[in-house]
């Protein structure tokens, strides 16, 4: 239950998929938000947690089939239905799951997951949504 919130919460926060925060109507259905929850193997870890993020930021100069990306730690909380035990959260935004295949082989991801990801998570979580 606590995964369902935070995946609607994280799919309304990086903004809907058909439209903006601010109304302006983006290209609609078929986009997929892909959301990623890492824990880490030294939980807490702020060199580890800055790792994953620095490199995941650079994936939208690298992969140009992610429309939007953001990243950062889980927000604690005291609410019993959420859940804050993960360490990163990554959403990421794609125009259809043929972009996001694309990225799931790109070698600039795949290198990450070798390199970065597998060495530093103990632990990863993943979500695709798709919105109409």
């Amino acid at each position: 239950m606590k995964h369902i919130l935070i995946l609607a919460l994280a799919s309304f926060l990086s903004a809907s998929c058909t439209t903006c925060p601010f109304g302006h109507k983006t290209t609609g259905g078929g986009k997929v938000e892909h959301i990623v929850l890492v824990w880490l193997k030294r939980p807490g870890n702020a060199a580890d947690r800055a790792a994953l993020i620095d490199t995941a930021r650079k994936f939208q100069a690298g992969i140009k089939e992610i429309q939007h990306l953001n990243a950062g730690p889980a927000v604690p909380s005291d609410r019993e239905i959420v859940d804050d035990s993960f360490d990163v959260g990554f959403i990421m935004r794609f125009g259809s799951k043929a972009d996001m295949d694309a990225y799931e082989k790109h070698p600039v991801h795949v290198s990450a997951v070798k390199q970065t990801l597998l060495p530093l998570a103990k632990k990863v979580l993943v979500y695709d949504i798709r919105c109409e």
